[in-house]
Parts: C-alpha cells; sequence; structure tokens
C-alpha cells in the first residue's frame, strides 16, 4: 500500500483529487496540508511515498516548502492551475503534473507513470533545479533529461546538438555521449533558451556556441566536423541568427 498525502490550499481541488485517489487501487490517503508549517510537519511524519502538490500554497509555494526538508519524499506530482512560467520551471527539471483542474486521464495516467517508476529518479536536484528556474529571472544553466528510468542534471553549455527522431530526441554531449530522451524534438524547442539554441531543420536544434561555419548557404558546420542541415524555408532567418 502507498501512503499519499495531498498539499492543497483550496479544499475544492483538495476534495476533487481525494476522489480521483479513490478510484484507484494500491493508494492510503493519509493526510492534507495547506500551509508551510502543517505541510513540512505532515511529510516528516507521514513519511508519504506519493505526494499532490499545489505549486501556490496559501502562505508560501511548494518548493519554499521542500527546500526546508532534509530529506525529501521519493515522488512529487505537481499541482497548478495554467501558468506558462511555472509549467516551464517544472519542465526544466522532468518533474510529473497535473494541471487544474485535473482531468480524470490525465490523473490515471500520472499514477501510472508512478507505479513505473524505477531506478535513481534525482528528485532533490530535480526539485533544485525547477525551483531556482522559478524563482530566478536569469536564464537556466542545467536540464533535467529522464531516461530509463533515471534523471540526469546535463549542463545546457556542454549540448551540442539536438537530434529528431519521431518521440525521441536525441542530446550530443560535449563529452561524446549522446542522451535519448522519449519527448519529441518540437517539446524541447519550447524549453531551450533561444538565445543560446537555434531550431534549424525539422530534425535538429543547435547550440549556436558551436557553430564553426556555414556551407553554401545550405549546412551548418559545427566545430567537431558534424554537419548539420538548415531548413530551405526558413533559410533567411536562421542565417541572420548565425551570421550577424
Amino acid at each position: 500500500m502507498n501512503n499519499v498525502i495531498i498539499i492543497e490550499d483550496e479544499p475544492a481541488a483538495r476534495n476533487e483529487l481525494a476522489i480521483l485517489l479513490e478510484q484507484e487501487q494500491g493508494f492510503q490517503l493519509v493526510g492534507y496540508a495547506g500551509a508551510l508549517v502543517e505541510a513540512k510537519h505532515l511529510i516528516q511524519t507521514a513519511a508519504p511515498d506519493l505526494v499532490f502538490m499545489d505549486i501556490n500554497l496559501y502562505d508560501c509555494t511548494a518548493f519554499d516548502v521542500l527546500n526546508e526538508l532534509e530529506t525529501i519524499p521519493p515522488h512529487i506530482i505537481f499541482v497548478t492551475a495554467y501558468n506558462e512560467f511555472a509549467i516551464k520551471a517544472i519542465k526544466y527539471g522532468a518533474l510529473d503534473y497535473l494541471l487544474k483542474p485535473v482531468d480524470e486521464e490525465e490523473f490515471k495516467e500520472a499514477v501510472d507513470r508512478f507505479r513505473s517508476q524505477k531506478g535513481d529518479r534525482a528528485v532533490k536536484a530535480q526539485i533544485t533545479l525547477a525551483g531556482d528556474r522559478l524563482q530566478s529571472p536569469h536564464e537556466p544553466r542545467h536540464i533535467a533529461l529522464p531516461a530509463l528510468g533515471q534523471v540526469r542534471i546535463i549542463a545546457l553549455a556542454d549540448v551540442r546538438y539536438c537530434q529528431g527522431d519521431g518521440p525521441y530526441t536525441h542530446f550530443f554531449l560535449t563529452n561524446g555521449k549522446k542522451e535519448t530522451v522519449s519527448k519529441p524534438l518540437k517539446f524541447y524547442e519550447t524549453l531551450l533558451p533561444d538565445q543560446q539554441f537555434l531550431r534549424t531543420h525539422q530534425s535538429y536544434i543547435i547550440n549556436t556556441a558551436f557553430v564553426k561555419s556555414v556551407l553554401n548557404h545550405s549546412t551548418i558546420l559545427l566545430d567537431e566536423a558534424e554537419e548539420i542541415p538548415i531548413s530551405h524555408r526558413r533559410k533567411n532567418e536562421i542565417l541572420r541568427k548565425i551570421i550577424p
């Protein structure tokens, strides 16, 4: 049996989550909280396997609560009203989330993901990354990449380029390694900072710091001799960003 707590300051949203949870087998709801002190105490005493946590609470944010804990719960599903900046921060940390009002099917999918999670999820590092992104106006320096039951925290400066492959994205790094993530390239196009990264083609996003030259206005040559195609449709726009 998995112990679950709900950190949510809105009674209607809290009840909605509780009703949805009652429909799932193998879960026991052991408590609610809606403010910093009580949320911190509940997490410490209940030692939950799973936490549903609203980002904006009565007197704090979810990250304020988590930053005061010595031990982070092993799995957190954040719940938030639509807020583009908050969602982007969560995506940087590769954290699970639900949008209010919570859709029943999306809730089931989130619970199923919890059931299937294995390996090192690097939860503390993921939360630190997302919290820093949410609270800082500066461009991010790292991103979390989930793959094969693990989550790797990668410096954006170490990403040479990304290649889309249907529902997957391959990250090619400066150390010669490749990280494959089960998200399409478009997901990362909206996430990677456009001051540093540029989508040059349907299948490629490059880190402009590694551009060596442009060949015949149709191919970008990176400094390790990788040749990246340029989209004919967006050629002029792309070249203006690479060659000021």
